[in-house]
């Protein structure tokens, strides 16, 4: 999934993003309200973790632009305020969910992943083709039983694919949602990204080229 994370505080922000990216999630960063709304008329996140006090763009407003696209973005709104309140203007706004600092990080993970489920284009747990299983809540995948030791990277290009069902995706499509923003489009890391993870899916091969268009995996 791709996520974007809004906090004003660089470390803590910077903190989550690393978090996340343990998981496989391509992240991107950003500091203030207004380099938020700038993002989200560029990507679709499936999940924005959204500060609620930020400079330049308050967070209530960035919240509200989310919701005004309608192209299926949870948010999870982070803040000091404990009040209820609070928390009751915030979800009238339109955000999702709602996180008090401080938080407990494996809480906001679960929180994250749980809202990608709800998401119109609703984020399964598990996905199973063709003797492979990719568990997100585990962040493991087998083959036939096997456990594979998958890279980072490798386990978001496979959750794309399979995602897909068959279906061919493109290499701008993988770049898209398997890194973030500060991928170069000229780069070959998908290339190599594939090639590597075919090798430790073994035979028989389960990701096909398609010349010209992408890659696609066999159901």
């Amino acid at each position: 999934m791709r996520v974007l994370v809004v906090e004003d505080r660089k470390v803590l922000a910077d903190s989550i993003a690393e978090g996340l990216r343990r998981f496989s999630m391509a992240v991107d960063v950003t500091y203030d309200g207004a380099q938020a709304l700038e993002n989200i008329s560029v990507h679709a996140y499936d999940v924005i973790v959204l500060d609620r006090d930020l400079p330049l763009v308050h967070g209530d407003d960035v919240c509200r632009a989310v919701v005004s696209r309608g192209d299926g973005g949870r948010v999870l709104m982070l803040t000091a305020a404990t009040e209820v309140p609070e928390k009751i203007t915030g979800l009238g706004l339109g955000a999702d969910d709602y996180l008090t600092k401080p938080f407990a990080f494996a809480e906001l993970i679960a929180r994250v992943q749980a809202l990608a489920r709800r998401a119109p284009r609703a984020l399964p747990p598990v996905l199973e083709l063709s003797g492979v299983r990719l568990d997100l809540p585990r962040h493991q995948v087998t083959r036939d039983g096997m456990l594979l030791p998958l890279s980072l990277k490798e386990f978001a290009v496979l959750e794309v694919l399979m995602r897909a069902e068959g279906t061919v995706v493109s290499s701008e499509e993988l770049l898209e949602k398997a890194w973030d923003e500060h991928a170069d489009p000229f780069t070959n890391a998908v290339r190599v990204a594939v090639m590597t993870l075919r090798k430790k899916l073994g035979e028989p091969g389960l990701i096909e080229t398609v010349p010209g268009v992408g890659y696609r995996f066999r159901t």
